[in-house]
């Protein structure tokens, strides 16, 4: 498959659930010709056969198509996204419950400029404004809060697809190109991107990315299987390896001592890099069919991590090797995603309910609190602690960037 073909492939499963539905051809309807040469053209229509989504979602996902390069009108996407929701509707999902508690919380939320933009991962900078990566946009977001403005950075190379996102301690927004195998950095004064090619063609898709007390750089490379480590005053990338084939390195952070943590979310596992050696160490969790997708880590080096496969919030001790699960409000289902550590809990959002939740646990009660997103959510892929210690979200399937004010 040709790399546009490979990332309206992407774009068009993005949102996909499993599903029963079964075909040979599209079903018969006013939009069948129009589905059939505008998708056919670039992914094979088993993703669609294989899809279940709401009206709502199937519009989204024609927009993010388009955004690559899809070419649909306008005027039909309506049309279109009604006949897909009518022979691919979405599956029944648990519904999203708020559970009360002690903690009060407020949301503001902003629609991004450009529909079916997939914002993926948000960034609070110190000076109190908010990024975003609009994968499918191409671009960077920069929100004010204030005023609500938002400012558009488009990258340099079409299609790079930005996903994680970080700032350096000079103002630079540091973000993984996803699609094309590179690390990027915009120089926002001078509004001035500089790219940094991964050195293997098979670390096709860095994935995130987060500094260490040194100022160097870390990232996952998921479906390569690798992690690597760019320092940015030399340039210099190298990638190794994850132990275990198939562990698709995920999400990833720094402990207090300097040693990055990252989550396999394709195994059982969690591992550690050695800051100088890159020898990478795993733990393997207790049950064999955890799929930790996200961590976070709190001031004492515990970590937190979501068990996206199974439904519980999981807490990871590196010095003991000692694991402990919590099942999620939402239940066994309820596909725990992005998670960060804010005013002495941990908060994650639940992105398998509709709509999603964001959950509040107390550590040292060990209960849960939770609220249903106003704007649905649409799989909260990750969040971010402001410095005043809020919290930032990005609601990829709606479009959305939000920001949690904690009374």
């Amino acid at each position: 498959m040709s790399k546009s073909g490979f990332r309206l492939s992407l774009a068009a499963s993005l949102l996909i659930s499993a599903a029963s539905v079964q075909a040979q051809s599209l079903p018969e309807g006013a939009q069948k010709d129009l589905v059939q040469s505008a998708c056919a053209g670039c992914h094979g229509l088993e993703r669609i056969f294989r899809s279940g989504h709401s009206e709502r979602d199937w519009e989204t996902i024609l927009h993010m198509m388009k955004n690559v390069g899809a070419t649909l009108p306008d005027d039909a996407l309506p049309g279109v996204a009604a006949y897909l929701a009518g022979n691919f509707p979405e599956e029944p999902r648990a519904e999203g419950k708020a559970i009360a508690g002690p903690v009060q919380i407020s949301f503001k939320e902003w629609t991004v400029p450009t529909r079916g933009s997939h914002p993926h991962d948000p960034l609070a900078s110190l000076d109190g404004t908010i990024w975003y990566t609009g994968q499918m946009d191409n671009a960077l977001g920069h929100i004010e809060p204030t005023s609500g403005r938002i400012t558009l950075y488009h990258l340099d190379t079409p299609n790079s697809g930005p996903h994680g996102l970080v700032a350096d301690r000079g103002g630079n927004i540091w973000f993984t190109a996803n699609f094309a195998g590179y690390i990027g950095k915009l120089d926002v004064g001078a509004g001035k991107f500089t790219e940094y090619k991964m050195p293997s063609a098979q670390a096709r898709d860095p994935h995130t990315l987060v500094f260490d007390q040194a100022g160097i750089l870390w990232f996952t490379v998921q479906s390569a299987n690798m992690v690597g480590r760019l320092n940015p005053k030399t340039g210099e990338i190298k990638l190794v390896a994850s132990p275990t084939p198939g562990s698709s390195p995920y999400g990833m952070v720094i402990s207090s001592k300097g040693v990055p943590y990252f989550c396999e979310f394709g195994a059982n596992k969690l591992a550690s890099i050695d800051p100088l050696t890159l020898a990478i160490h795993e733990y393997t969790l207790p049950h064999a069919d955890s799929r930790p997708r996200r961590i976070a880590i709190t001031g004492d080096d515990i970590i937190w991590y979501t068990d996206y496969a199974r439904g519980f919030l999981g807490r990871f001790d590196p010095a003991s090797g000692k694991a402990s699960e919590f099942l999620s409000p939402g239940g066994s289902r309820s596909q725990p995603y992005g998670i960060a550590v804010a005013k002495g809990a941990i908060w994650y959002s639940e992105a398998g309910v509709r709509p999603n939740t964001l959950v509040r646990f107390d550590p040292g009660k060990g209960e849960f609190q939770s609220w249903t997103m106003p704007a649905g959510g649409g799989v909260i892929r990750n969040m971010m602690t402001t410095h005043d210690g809020n919290l930032v979200l990005a609601e990829s399937g709606v479009d959305t960037v939000a920001l949690v004010e904690i009374k």
